[in-house]
C-alpha cells in the first residue's frame, strides 16, 4: 500500500465540479414524501441482549415504500430523559449484527440506532435482517450496479431514503431528544450518512469516515478495489452505457448531498485509501455547506484511524451539541 493520490496540501482546497442532474431536488424530494406518506410509526420491543448496562429494542420502523427496516436502539440504562441520539450506518456487506458489537455511543451516554442495510447483511459480521424485495436488471456481483441504468430503479436510492426514515424514527421516541441527533458511519455506512445529513432536516452533526460514492466520475477507475471497481466491471461489458450510468450515479453523488447538508461534519481519511480514495472524501468534505473538518490519518488505508479516530468524534460531537443550536435545516420536511 502506497499513497497514490493528490498531496495534502491539495487535498484540503480540492473541489471538483461534479455533474449534478436538473431535477435533483425534485427527484429526492418526491422520494421522501412518498416514503414518509407510510405513515406508520416504528415498532420498538425489548430485547434481552444479555447486558447490565444498557436496554436494548428490537425496532422496524417503514422504509422506502413502506418496506419494513430493521435496526437496534441501545441506550444507557440508568439516564436522563430525554438523550441525544446518534444514528449510525453499517459498511458494505454488514448488516446490524448484535447489539453487543457497538456499545461505544451508548457508554458515552448517547442513544444509538444501529441500522440494517436492505439486502446486505451476509457478508461479513453477526449478519442482518433486511430484505430488499425489490428487483433491477441486469449487474455486476455486488449492489453497486443494481438498478444502475435509471435513478428510479437504482438500488441506493432505496438505502437513502431508508436512512432519513431511520432519523424519522429515531426522532419519534419520547426517550430521544429530536433536535439532537447525529449521524455517523464508516464507508458506506459514511455514504448513507451524507445522505441522511443532506437529505434530512434539523441533524446536529454528522461524522461520515472514509466515505464511499463520493466525487464518483473520479472514483470510479481510480481504483481497482471494490465497491467501486464493480461499476467498472459492469462498464467493461456493458461499453455503450457509460454516459447513462454516470447520469444514474450523479443523483446519488456524495458531493451534491454535501453540497445541500446544513449540519456541520466531521469526517475521517486515511492517506493511504485504495478504497475510498483521500481525493473524494475531501471533494465531499470541501464542499459541505454545514462546514466540514477533516481529520487525516496519513499513513493508514481504509481502516482510518479506527478506535482513535472515534475519541475524535466523541469529543466534536459533545463540544458540537454544547454549542448555541443552529437555525433548523427545512429543505425536505414531512
Amino acid at each position: 500500500m502506497a499513497r497514490f493520490d493528490i498531496a495534502e496540501p491539495d487535498l484540503r482546497k480540492y473541489r471538483p465540479e461534479v455533474p449534478r442532474p436538473d431535477d435533483f431536488e425534485a427527484f429526492w424530494t418526491s422520494s421522501i414524501s412518498e416514503a414518509r406518506a407510510v405513515d406508520r410509526p416504528a415498532e420498538r420491543h425489548p430485547f434481552d441482549a444479555g447486558l447490565a448496562l444498557v436496554d436494548v429494542a428490537d425496532v422496524t420502523f417503514p422504509g422506502f415504500a413502506g418496506d419494513p427496516v430493521r435496526a437496534w436502539l441501545v441506550m444507557p440504562r440508568h439516564r436522563p430523559d430525554p438523550l441525544p441520539a446518534v444514528v449510525e450506518f453499517v459498511g458494505y456487506g454488514r448488516g446490524r449484527g448484535l447489539p453487543h458489537e457497538r456499545l461505544h455511543w451508548p457508554a458515552a451516554g448517547f442513544a444509538q440506532l444501529i441500522v440494517d442495510t436492505r439486502g446486505q447483511g451476509s457478508t461479513w459480521g453477526a449478519g442482518g435482517e433486511t430484505p430488499d424485495p425489490h428487483g433491477s436488471g441486469p449487474a455486476a456481483a455486488g449492489f453497486l450496479t443494481r438498478g444502475i441504468l435509471d435513478p428510479e430503479t437504482y438500488y441506493y436510492r432505496r438505502v437513502f431514503v431508508d436512512a432519513v426514515r431511520a432519523v424519522d424514527a429515531v426522532r419519534g421516541f419520547d426517550d430521544v431528544d429530536p433536535a439532537r441527533v447525529a449521524v455517523t458511519g464508516n464507508s458506506q455506512g459514511g455514504a448513507i450518512a451524507i445522505a441522511a445529513a443532506g437529505l434530512g432536516d434539523g441533524l446536529v452533526g454528522a461524522l461520515p469516515t472514509a466515505p464511499i460514492l463520493c466525487d464518483l466520475p473520479r472514483a470510479v477507475g481510480l481504483t481497482d478495489a471494490d465497491p467501486h471497481a464493480e461499476i467498472t466491471r459492469y462498464l467493461s461489458v456493458h461499453r455503450t452505457r457509460t454516459a447513462q450510468v454516470m447520469q444514474t450515479l450523479s443523483y446519488f453523488d456524495g458531493v451534491n448531498f454535501a453540497r445541500r447538508a446544513g449540519s456541520p461534519a466531521l469526517f475521517g481519511s486515511g492517506h493511504m485509501d485504495t478504497i475510498s480514495p483521500p481525493s473524494t472524501v475531501y471533494a465531499a468534505a470541501n464542499w459541505w455547506r454545514g462546514g466540514a473538518e477533516v481529520v487525516a490519518y496519513p499513513w493508514n488505508g481504509h481502516e482510518g484511524g479506527e478506535g482513535a479516530h472515534w475519541v475524535a468524534q466523541a469529543a466534536w460531537l459533545r463540544h458540537t451539541l454544547s454549542a448555541a443550536p443552529a437555525a433548523a435545516d427545512s429543505r425536505i420536511n414531512a
